[in-house]
């Protein structure tokens, strides 16, 4: 082995900076219980992580945060995962999110593409959207944007009713579904910002939380109101994103879809002028402890196997 690993319980501590997804705030909200250290001669690599158990069993496995929180690497460090002794970690499996762009591990996986709008590309709208965000207007649609740490209960209670009834639109999985206290813990970061789409009749009507990340701004979590959603005012909310990120030269990560070509991606595809593959690591670090809880699961497709729905 070239590396070892081991888990430090410091809720992330070790590794927390500046950056949205290795942020106290986040790693708080995403109840990030350890940190990842990986050492050997390339250097050493850290990454928040939530270690878990198993249902059913004593043993346990880990997951990063949602979003983008990668490792902190050296520059130029160069891994495979199988040349990292994992057993110090105690883990069965570790699922890790990489960052956009380069990662410092190989053998990942290519997920869905994020969709990107890019400042230093000519920007992009289709006729149809640049209609409806005009027609939007004239009615009377305003976009406020609120700094985070600023945001009042009563905004963050708005963002949220519009997010959740966004998500049982779309059938979203549970782990989409946050509570209060997540989004309070979330504005409360520095760089992050809360856009609200307010109607004609000054309620709100759709939402985005946008954030600072790794030399890009995000547009991290969104929602329109069931009562809105045939005007689209998600339309709007973007375009003023776009105007507030163009002064800084940041791209905005638009994201990609709950699955890959569904209806959510096809409208950030609407205003992204380029796009970018999203990596992730699957590691199994106990192979015999791994082929014991997946028995009979190992074509789910999923991974780990053991937690196929």
């Amino acid at each position: 082995m070239n590396a070892a690993a081991q888990l430090h319980a410091d809720a992330g501590a070790a590794v927390a900076e500046a950056e949205f997804f290795r942020s106290p705030e986040f790693m708080a909200a995403e109840g990030v219980t350890h940190t990842l250290h990986i050492s050997g001669d390339a250097g050493e690599m850290l990454a928040p992580l939530v270690v878990r158990g198993i249902p059913g069993s004593d043993a346990v496995d880990a997951t990063s945060p949602y979003g983008y929180p990668g490792l902190v690497w050296p520059p130029g460090a160069r891994l495979d995962p199988a040349e990292i002794g994992w057993s110090p970690t105690g883990l069965v499996s570790l699922f890790l999110r990489h960052r956009l762009g380069e990662t410092p591990l190989a053998g990942t996986t290519a997920r869905n593409d994020v969709q990107i709008a890019d400042p230093a590309l000519p920007r992009k709208s289709r006729p149809s959207d640049r209609q409806q965000i005009r027609r939007n207007s004239e009615r009377g649609y305003e976009v406020r944007r609120v700094a985070g740490p600023e945001a009042s209960a009563d905004d963050r209670r708005s963002f949220e009713a519009a997010y959740e009834q966004s998500m049982r639109r779309a059938g979203a999985e549970g782990r989409y579904f946050f509570g209060e206290d997540y989004f309070s813990r979330v504005l409360a970061f520095e760089d992050s910002s809360l856009f609200l789409a307010i109607e004609p009749g000054g309620e709100v009507a759709a939402g985005s939380i946008v954030t600072r990340s790794d030399a890009m701004l995000h547009y991290y979590l969104s929602g329109t109101s069931d009562r809105f959603r045939d005007d689209s005012p998600m339309k709007n909310l973007v375009a003023a994103i776009l105007d507030f990120a163009e002064p800084s030269g940041l791209p905005v990560n638009l994201g990609g879809g709950l699955k890959p070509g569904d209806p959510l991606e096809e409208f950030k595809r609407g205003f992204a002028n380029r796009s970018e593959p999203f990596h992730t690591s699957e590691i199994v670090c106990d192979p015999e402890a791994y082929e014991q809880l997946a028995a009979g699961r190992e074509g789910a497709g999923f991974f780990p196997a053991y937690r196929a729905p």
